[in-house]
């Protein structure tokens, strides 16, 4: 691949993963139904929560890009800066960073792995062209197809990396899942380059995902979830008879974010021969973000057969960003 040419690879047949029906009828059948959180991943629901990003109140990017701007060079001198695979990778605003101070050193190849192909391609353009030298092949798929597409070929060492805390957007089921997913397609002395979000109280995380008094970026985010439905599924959802709301749930260390019914009411999915009866006051699940106990999130990666190689944490607000090599 030349330098600063742009190659975007449809790794899952093109949309199929947008047509996952079991995955999306297990998460419906649950209680409360849960919406796959990719589904919310359109090209519209990407730039919605690119506006999130820039809500006063959502410190993750904002610290996450504190912290990147402090340590990128030192971060890059580890990582060695020839492959890096980002797992969600969206507008790659918040690897921008590291990618210049890579590019600094040598050639880069930055593979982005996203469900948006427009995500991909309008960052793939505007990164190779602000950054001479890094090289650009995007993934359109979901995570785990992304990784499988990833040569095992190749000499030059991969860093898999999962930035904006977007490992904690999973259930503990998936959260597992990917992590051996993760184990399983690196080689020793391979990276893993992760932020995690770290236990802070109640109220930080709920003013962080809900929408101050005269912004609306959330909700506009959540009530997409249902307008992906009702576009590829034939589904019903009347977006007026709902209102978004996230919580902390101490018990389990999430934020749930909830699209609340506001009157009785049942939901047709025609494609997915599919009917929600839902009450006033039921909700669906349309998000989750777990909040990690720094220690215990160590141990559960280096269970896999990572060594923790770096670490770089925000004292004020408990955000980390932690470098893991791959040992056995």
């Amino acid at each position: 691949m030349e330098q600063n040419q742009i190659e975007i690879l449809a790794v899952e047949g093109e949309e199929a993963f947008w047509d996952d029906r079991p995955d999306l009828l297990a998460g419906l059948r649950g209680t409360p139904p849960r919406v796959p959180a990719y589904l919310g991943y359109d090209a519209v629901g990407s730039h919605l929560f690119e506006s999130i990003t820039e809500l006063p109140s959502y410190y993750l990017t904002r610290v996450e890009h504190g912290l990147l701007q402090r340590h990128a060079e030192e971060i890059a001198g580890l990582i060695g800066c020839g492959r890096i695979a980002e797992l969600g990778s969206g507008s790659a605003k918040k690897t921008r960073v590291l990618l210049a101070a890579c590019v600094q050193r040598r050639a880069t190849t930055y593979l982005p792995i996203d469900v948006s192909r427009e995500m991909l391609a309008t960052s793939a353009r505007e990164l190779t062209t602000e950054l001479p030298g890094l090289r650009v092949q995007g993934l359109w798929g979901r995570y785990e197809a992304g990784l499988a597409h990833l040569p095992d070929d190749e000499p030059e060492p991969v860093v898999v990396a999962i930035l904006g805390s977007n490992l904690g957007n999973t259930t503990f089921e998936e959260r597992d899942a990917l992590l051996s997913k993760i184990a399983d397609t690196l080689r020793p002395g391979d990276g893993f380059l992760v932020s995690a979000d770290l236990q802070k109280p109640a109220e930080v995380f709920e003013a962080c995902y809900n929408d101050p008094l005269d912004r609306s970026a959330f909700a506009r985010f959540r009530l997409n979830h249902l307008t992906h439905l009702n576009r590829r599924f034939g589904a019903n959802f009347a977006l007026e008879y709902f209102y978004p709301r996230a919580h902390y749930d101490s018990a389990t260390t999430t934020v749930q974010a909830h699209l609340h019914a506001t009157e009785d009411q049942t939901v047709a999915l025609r494609e997915l021969d599919l009917e929600l009866v839902l009450r006033r006051g039921d909700s669906l699940n349309v998000g989750l973000a777990y909040k990690f106990h720094r220690p215990q999130f160590v141990a559960d990666v280096s269970a896999r057969g990572f060594e923790l190689s770096a670490q770089w944490i925000d004292a004020v607000w408990q955000y980390g960003i932690f470098l893991f090599v791959r040992s056995d």
